[in-house]
């Protein structure tokens, strides 16, 4: 079973997710802002896909994302943006950045799995 770590500061969606992800016979696991998920990832924690919103306060998904694709022991660990953010260029940005998916809000359970499937896939052939 995929251990997959949410991190969105809305937490209805936070939910909504971990149910999807369960459906989709993963372990979900819901972080409210990137610091805990950051602080359990330098704690030796790491999932098999890690979800981030783009928008939270204080610290922003690309921000989390630049945090992540900078250090050697995550460079293989699959990222999937799940967000409200629509426009091409911060889908460009999140993309070179690093992001392996990118995924809009509201997102259907088939959306969620073939992005999930995105971000497995370009990790597969690296």
């Amino acid at each position: 079973m995929k251990e997959v770590w949410i991190v969105d500061d809305d937490e209805e969606m936070g939910q909504a997710i971990s149910l999807m992800l369960t459906l989709l016979e993963c372990n979900p696991k819901h972080f409210s802002s990137p610091r805990p998920a950051a602080q359990a990832l330098l704690a030796g924690g790491q999932p098999d896909l890690l979800i981030l919103d783009i928008n939270m306060p204080e610290v922003s998904g690309l921000d989390m994302l630049e945090f992540i694709r900078r250090r050697s022991e995550w460079k293989n660990l699959p990222v999937l943006m799940l967000t409200s953010e629509a426009a091409d260029v911060m889908v460009e940005k999140a993309l070179q950045m690093g992001a392996d998916s990118y995924a809009m809000k509201p997102v259907t359970i088939e959306e969620l799995e073939k992005a999930m499937s995105q971000a497995f896939y370009k990790h597969t052939i690296k």
